[in-house]
């Protein structure tokens, strides 16, 4: 991933509602964990990682959807398609799925999460793994490298 032209645009499926990213990831994401799994429908979400001043709907609104606890899954009301996620007490940041960009090119997972619920034939690539999520104090460390790995 070393060319995050910016802006980004995207949207859900079918179009309602629509979003502009103005700053590159901190880090990029894929979760294995069971939970994901059955929101997104699939093996494992992405996730990219963007400050939170960096992200903004520019048409439509998303409501909450998935689990209703503390942290937020955004979803269209419209086609209920997952576009992002805002986790409790890191207000600073975004969790956007890639695939809502209209261009998700250059997009990779740097970390991959949950591994141990992972579906054996589940691969993403991602250049480190953990067993859950990585331990707090590791994000700076790991944000840092993200840089190095992009370029950014």
């Amino acid at each position: 991933m070393t060319d995050w032209a910016l802006p980004r645009a995207g949207g859900c499926r079918c179009g309602q509602v629509r979003i502009e990213v103005n700053a590159p990831p901190l880090i990029t994401m894929a979760c294995h964990c069971a939970g994901c799994q059955r929101m997104s429908a699939s093996a494992f979400s992405l996730s990219a990682a963007i400050p939170a001043k960096g992200f903004h709907i520019i048409r439509g609104e998303a409501v909450i959807g998935g689990l209703h606890g503390a942290t937020r899954h955004f979803f269209c009301p419209r086609c209920m398609t997952w576009m992002f996620t805002r986790p409790e007490g890191m207000d600073w940041f975004v969790n956007l799925r890639p695939t809502m960009l209209d261009d998700p090119t250059g997009f990779a997972p740097f970390i991959e999460s949950w591994t141990s619920e992972k579906l054996a034939f589940a691969e993403t690539g991602a250049v480190h793994s953990y067993d859950a999520f990585p331990p707090l104090e590791a994000y700076d460390g790991l944000m840092r490298d993200f840089a190095v790995w992009t370029g950014t």
